[in-house]
């Protein structure tokens, strides 16, 4: 079959909620990928930052191969070989003391939720369903009802509704705004510490920690999410790192932290905060079945050894030096950390949408986000040469285009 024939059948057979490229990839190995018809395309797009070890690493495909072989699902029901040695090394990593293991990202944001509304009514006092979470306009934490009903962007809302009360939203950047909005029944703040969907905005120098010191100085927990920004898709194993002094009280993590093998997310927090979940109160059956946890503890052990946050600093730092240099009347500004790059276009430019479309023609995928902006975020395994190759391909689309 050819990819028209592969394209018809998707399109008949499945519901219509994504409007990808016209691309039938059939398999890939590091920054490269095949389609159906043979041709051969760099991904720019790394899954949304779910393949920062590239496509189908050997040392995570080994632990999936030998775990598959043992013992795949067993349930929370019963105790497994790989979940307390996975708990143990991210609990490690993140320097945090407990992990809750989920399967989406969507489904570790659920979790954030329902630990800091439960701290807040068992731990701060909060009456009973009053607890309230702030959020940041323009965020993107999922898909779930819970979640679309926070967020600012009308069409994920439209026709969903009713959604769950106790979210306050507030400007994406703005710490004087969150400080404005907590109350004593304000159980936790919740943002992305670069905001990926929303077109890669990085909020301004100090932002962060005065969040922080606004939490600390209220009994307020602060929630970062990192599934996309996390496990060194910006130059930093976490995106909060960029700044000194910050510690989050939960991390929400997810994508990369299986390497794109097999969905694997979850919360980091302390004891106390993790700790006012008793048994029945939440849970998953896939969540922390033991192939997730070998390949995760693999997924971990490549970022780590391979200095995949390292790479993507110094490789996002030359990629940004060479987009710097584009002589184009389209781009309106270019933004990112590590290999977490937006070029935003002007709004005559016609949109980010023939950019993308272009460069797939070129070779090199890459996706719109918001309409007008052009996400970068390749596989942090990539060289040089490779982005060498990759720039040229950007430059003669925003340049001739």
């Amino acid at each position: 079959m050819h990819s028209k024939e592969y394209i018809a059948l998707e399109d008949t057979y499945g519901a219509h909620n994504y409007h990808p490229l016209d691309v039938v990839i059939e398999r890939g190995e590091g920054v490269w990928v095949y389609d159906v018809d043979g041709k051969k395309y760099m991904d720019f797009l790394s899954a949304y930052s779910a393949l920062n070890q590239g496509h189908c690493h050997p040392r995570i495909l080994k632990a999936m191969e030998e775990q598959a072989r043992k013992l795949t699902l067993i349930s929370r029901a019963f105790r497994n070989d790989k979940l307390g040695l996975f708990c143990k090394k991210l609990a490690e990593l993140t320097e945090m003391e407990m992990v809750l293991p989920m399967n989406t990202g969507a489904e570790a944001v659920e979790t954030a939720i329902k630990a800091a509304r439960k701290w807040g009514y068992t731990k701060k006092g909060i009456p009973d369903n009053q607890a309230e979470i702030i959020v940041c306009a323009n965020n993107f934490h999922g898909r779930t009802t819970t979640i679309i009903g926070f967020s600012t962007e009308e069409q994920y809302k439209e026709n969903f509704g009713p959604f769950t009360p106790g979210f306050k939203i507030v400007p994406y950047g703005d710490a004087d705004a969150i400080e404005q909005a907590v109350t004593e029944n304000t159980a936790a703040v919740m943002l992305e510490p670069i905001q990926g969907e929303g077109g890669i905005i990085i909020p301004p120098d100090g932002y962060l920690q005065k969040v922080q010191s606004i939490c600390r100085k209220n009994n307020v927990l602060f929630i970062t999410d990192e599934v996309q920004t996390g496990l060194g898709r910006t130059g930093k194993l976490f995106a909060y790192q960029h700044e000194e002094g910050v510690k989050p009280d939960m991390m929400i993590l997810g994508k990369a932290l299986s390497g794109g093998f097999y969905p694997v997310s979850a919360v980091v927090s302390s004891k106390e905060i993790l700790g006012v979940f008793r048994p029945g109160d939440h849970g998953s059956t896939f969540g922390g079945n033991p192939l997730a946890a070998a390949i995760a503890i693999a997924a971990l052990d490549v970022i780590v050894d391979e200095k995949l946050p390292e790479r993507s600093a110094e490789l996002g730092q030359y990629l940004m030096e060479k987009l710097s240099s584009l002589n184009s009347k389209h781009v309106k500004e270019i933004r990112g950390r590590g290999l977490f790059i937006g070029i935003e276009l002007k709004p005559e430019a016609g949109g980010a949408r023939r950019f993308s479309e272009f460069l797939q023609n070129e070779g090199l995928l890459c996706k719109e986000t918001h309409e007008h902006v052009i996400r970068l975020a390749p596989p942090l395994i990539i060289s040089k040469e490779e982005i060498d190759w990759a720039f040229g391909k950007i430059k003669l689309a925003l340049e001739t285009l």
